[in-house]
């Protein structure tokens, strides 16, 4: 899949993607801190991908783990800060919730600490439910690795 908005692209193909930008930002991420190259490739492989480029130069990223029937696991979403305040993270959202791959699903999840708004406009709500959730988190995992 790809979307065209002027100068940019939104594309799915794996061959598009710079793995060593998405790696070093997300390296630097409050959710990913330290995570070590060769986890966010193999995440990679094992995702749904979304680059956000202006030509070939990658400036946005976003990944679903599905089993494109009921559920998704909407992670990594970012766009590098001097391209931030364009509308390219609503716009890069917009080509995820739209791919005919993730049509149809009866729950989409994901975490975020800061960027509610944003993805309030897609239909994201909290948990309903929260004491039907669980999670086992290990924050200090990539330290180890």
């Amino acid at each position: 899949m790809e979307w065209t908005r002027g100068n940019f692209t939104v594309t799915c193909d794996p061959a598009r993607l710079d793995r060593t930008v998405v790696a070093e930002f997300l390296a630097t991420s409050y959710w990913a801190k330290g995570i070590p190259a060769a986890t966010v490739a193999k995440s990679i492989d094992h995702s749904l991908c979304f680059a956000l480029l202006e030509g070939d130069r990658q400036v946005g990223f976003a990944r679903v783990i599905s089993d494109y029937a009921t559920i998704a696991y909407l992670g990594d979403v970012f766009v590098v800060p001097d391209y931030r305040g364009r509308g390219l993270g609503q716009w890069l959202m917009e080509c995820v919730v739209s791919h005919p791959e993730l049509q149809g699903l009866r729950r989409w999840i994901l975490g975020t600490r800061d960027a509610h708004e944003l993805y309030r406009k897609f239909g994201f709500t909290p948990l309903k439910a929260p004491e039907r959730f669980m999670e086992r988190h290990d924050p200090q995992v990539y330290e180890r690795l």
